[in-house]
């Protein structure tokens, strides 16, 4: 996908290759260890099975265009990188290449979407992860006052993948769940990083404002509704500022780390039941650990800012800058850069078992 891709060939696909050919080649280099006797069958199969069966499902990866890689490539590479993406094998987990091209697909989308459903999105994000912080805040003070605080505190957190499963079941987007996602075609050069930084703007407006106003309503209904009381507020917000920047700064890199991570098996799952174990998981993971995360933290901040007695305005938006960054470093550097370099080694290995298995065809047609 980027320019080092192409450093590696100067010569285009032959115009001359049939299909058949190119299904030989394609199969043989993802079939390692079975005998060559029997891989001219197999590849006719999977053919036939391709062209009479999955005809129902419509993947992100089947539909990958030339137009949809950089210009730069050359036509074998985007050849070998649609060959390596193409997954239809239900029966299967989805390969790595599979995945990732088929979130650099999603991105892509996202980048064309308008401004305002950009923002709208990021806003019902910023509403419904607030979910979490009011079940948590409810069940900590009702536990609050049966077991010791600390033991209240962490099986409230229990409670924290609520939200991120309406946000990633419902697509909504939330920034720590899209930073390693959306920065995956500026690093293929398919998009301008000026537009990620536009783009991450909007969603991060959009969560803040969002969570911002389900703190000043839903947070202001449960104080009326006795679910809680703005010590317990303060107790809780207290739990998340309670540490020097440097340590809050650690601890949202490995919430944001974690959650690029939830973006990755989330595209890797084939249905929805696995994609809400996965997010419950990790997200039950980041809950319990007391780790940093931006937009939840918004909320448990801020909540403490408009009904609590402890948090000034600077301290809330300190907080929130720090954090903020250390999601995206997290998100950026150790998801999406890994990643995506682990796809170009891939590539290379592709295209290294394609040149042999052509080598092979070649003697078998002599």
């Amino acid at each position: 996908m980027p320019q080092d891709i192409d450093s590696h060939t100067n010569h285009k696909k032959d115009p001359q290759a049939s299909f058949t050919d190119d299904e030989h080649l394609a199969d043989d280099s993802h079939r390692e260890g079975q005998q060559e006797s029997s891989s001219n069958n197999n590849v006719n199969d999977n053919v036939d099975g391709k062209a009479n069966g999955n005809t129902n499902e419509t993947k992100v990866t089947e539909d990958l265009k030339d137009n949809d890689l950089p210009e730069e490539i050359s036509d074998e590479d985007k050849e070998t990188i649609k060959k390596v993406a193409n997954d239809d094998n239900l029966s299967h987990a989805k390969s790595y290449a599979s995945i990732l091209v088929e979130q650099v697909m999603d991105a892509k989308e996202t980048f064309e979407r308008s401004l305002g459903s950009l923002f709208t999105s990021a806003f019902t994000a910023g509403l419904e992860i607030g979910i979490s912080f009011f079940m948590i805040l409810s069940a900590f003070a009702l536990l609050n006052e049966v077991i010791p605080s600390h033991y209240a505190m962490v099986l409230s957190s229990l409670l924290y993948p609520i939200g991120f499963i309406i946000v990633v079941i419902g697509q909504s987007l939330l920034f720590t769940e899209q930073t390693s996602l959306l920065s995956l075609p500026v690093l293929n050069k398919i998009e301008p990083l000026h537009k990620l930084l536009r783009l991450w703007g909007i969603v991060i407006a959009g969560n803040i404002v969002g969570g911002c106003l389900f703190a000043a309503l839903m947070v202001g209904l449960g104080l009326h509704m006795h679910l809680f009381t703005d010590h317990a507020i303060d107790v809780y917000a207290e739990h998340i500022l309670g540490f020097a920047w440097w340590v809050i700064f650690g601890s949202a890199v490995l919430a944001g780390w974690m959650m690029g991570v939830t973006a990755w098996l989330v595209t890797s799952a084939r249905d929805t039941l696995s994609r809400i174990v996965l997010v419950t998981i990790i997200t039950g993971s980041i809950g319990f650990l007391g780790l940093h995360h931006s937009i939840v933290g918004n909320i448990e901040v801020f909540s403490a800012l408009l009904y609590g007695n402890t948090v000034s305005l600077w301290r809330y938006l300190v907080f929130l800058a720090v954090v903020l960054v250390g999601n995206t470093v997290g998100g950026v550097v150790f998801v999406a850069v890994l990643k995506n370099r682990t796809f170009l080694f891939e590539i290379e290995k592709v295209k290294e078992q394609t040149a042999n298995a052509k080598a092979r065809v070649d003697v078998r047609h002599r």
